[in-house]
């Protein structure tokens, strides 16, 4: 889940405490060419608008529908964007894409949902929003993991997770770059060292520094599939502990800085300690795709094109 999704959900609570009956709206269905995947939500209440669905003509459009009270708020409605050759022109939409949005005036009555949700997000949960496609009547459920976007028997159930976390291991040079650039790529960033020097040389984004044993930081928060946990600081004795932890957790991805010497070394270490083949099978080491970086941007490029690029396979 992205954080715009999560600020979405917050104005929302905002709105509907306040009295107001906002507009919801939520990317149901794709095909071809998408500028937003299933499940992007907009936002919106008289001229105030948050989040996105295209960012282009097709919210310029539905806007101004809503704006105009040309779409049925009696209850949700399914739009569909892209339907033919010209409206994909008109619209700004790739070469054959099409989309399907759900569009939902939200009542008093929907706030405990949005309050539910948004309450889960911040600790960390997995949710699914229910919403009865005729009645509007909407609900919400704590799940296991997350659970895709679908539409089944006349209702919606999306699913709802919390934004994607990544813990830095080390506070050097690399993690302040590292952490700016996962900033701007919309993860969550924790930075943590057992080095007070170190930490109070930060600087880097504004994000939290924890200071602690690798795997005691590992163990109280970073404990769920959304996690990706990456070693730095070149020291056995702090990355290697950080790793024993991290293996041992449901974090998807896992990666350690250093050569292919020092990966071969640090391999041979973990497996003497206890770390199985299936746990050392899952560690990305080197860190980060092969370009030939040197400098610290260059291997944070690096580093975040891999854990992109897995992503959007997954």
């Amino acid at each position: 889940m992205q954080s715009q999704d999560q600020e979405v959900l917050e104005q929302l609570a905002q709105w509907l405490d306040a009295g107001h009956q906002p507009y919801l709206s939520t990317i149901v269905k794709t095909s071809g060419s998408s500028p937003r995947p299933v499940g992007s939500m907009l936002a919106c209440w008289g001229d105030l608008v948050i989040g996105t669905l295209s960012g282009g003509c097709v919210e310029e459009d539905l806007l101004q529908k809503l704006a105009d009270n040309a779409i049925d708020a009696s209850s949700p409605q399914l739009i569909e964007y892209g339907v033919s050759a010209e409206e994909n022109e008109r619209l700004g939409l790739p070469c054959g894409g099409r989309l399907e949005v759900l569009v939902q005036q939200l009542r008093p009555g929907h706030s405990q949902w949005v309050h539910e949700a948004v309450t889960a997000l911040k600790e960390r949960k997995s949710l699914t929003r229910t919403t009865d496609l005729v009645s509007g009547a909407t609900s919400t459920a704590i799940t296991d993991q997350f659970v895709p976007l679908r539409l089944e028997n006349e209702r919606l159930v999306q699913g709802l997770g919390p934004r994607m976390q990544m813990l830095l291991v080390g506070a050097g040079q690399l993690a302040q770059v590292l952490a700016q650039l996962a900033l701007a790529m919309d993860y969550e960033v924790l930075v943590t060292d057992t080095r007070d020097a170190v930490l109070a040389q930060w600087q880097g984004p504004a994000v939290p520094l924890l200071h602690g044993l690798p795997d005691d930081v590992i163990a109280e928060h970073s404990r769920d599939a959304g996690n990706v946990i990456i070693t730095l600081t070149h020291d056995p004795r702090i990355d290697d502990m950080a790793l024993l932890e991290a293996l041992e957790t449901p974090a998807w991805y896992v990666g350690a800085l250093g050569s292919l010497r020092t990966t071969e070394s640090r391999l041979e270490r973990l497996a003497s300690l206890g770390v199985s083949d299936a746990q050392l099978a899952r560690l990305h080491a080197p860190v980060g795709m092969d370009i030939g970086s040197k400098t610290p941007w260059e291997i944070a490029v690096a580093i975040m094109a891999e854990i992109t690029q897995l992503r959007r396979r997954s």
